[in-house]
């Protein structure tokens, strides 16, 4: 299993969009990762399907304000306008995001989930990709946002959305060696 041993958060909170929490974590899960859901919201979250539908319910396992970078090996930030949007205005969501790409591991971001990657001052100078409503967010931060369906710039992996899943996990999986 190439993952075995390796620890990754999921950090998310309400209205994730639901098949970008579901398949990396499968993904991983099925490498043989430990994958751990970090949100402020607890004990429990709604996905979302499209923005807009409810989905399923997913328990919280440890509360964001309690989590620390070292104790996992990839970070995983999937989307949803909802999720995204809330996660750039939690001080502590921020904090743990800017203190985890302190660490030089691998954070990996996809559709909307780069907007925490400005708010975490992490977008001036790096090479991303986003849903295409945030190509305007991302330049005016000093990213160079591209239209392309995985990049990775250093220790910085993007995705545009749900259709680009394949590639994004491959490339999450890559990162964990």
């Amino acid at each position: 299993m190439p993952a075995s041993g390796k620890n990754v958060a999921f950090l998310l909170t309400k209205g994730v969009e639901q098949i970008e929490l579901t398949s990396p974590r499968d993904a991983l899960d099925d490498a043989g990762a430990t994958t751990v859901v970090v949100s402020p919201s607890t004990p429990t979250l709604q996905a979302l399907e499209n923005d807009w539908d409810h989905a399923d319910t997913f328990a919280v396992d440890v509360a964001v304000a309690e989590a620390k970078p070292e104790d996992y090996d990839l970070l995983v930030l999937p989307g949803g306008t909802l999720n995204a949007d809330s996660l750039r205005l939690d001080d502590a969501a921020v904090a743990f995001v800017r203190d985890f790409l302190a660490t030089g591991k691998p954070v990996a971001a996809i559709c909307h989930a780069p907007w925490i990657l400005v708010q975490a001052g992490a977008a001036s100078g790096r090479r991303l990709t986003s849903y295409p409503s945030l190509e305007h967010d991302l330049r005016n931060a000093g990213a160079d946002w591209v239209d392309e369906e995985v990049v990775v710039d250093g220790n910085l992996i993007t995705s545009r959305d749900p259709g680009d899943l394949d590639a994004f996990n491959r490339a999450i999986a890559d990162a964990l060696g």
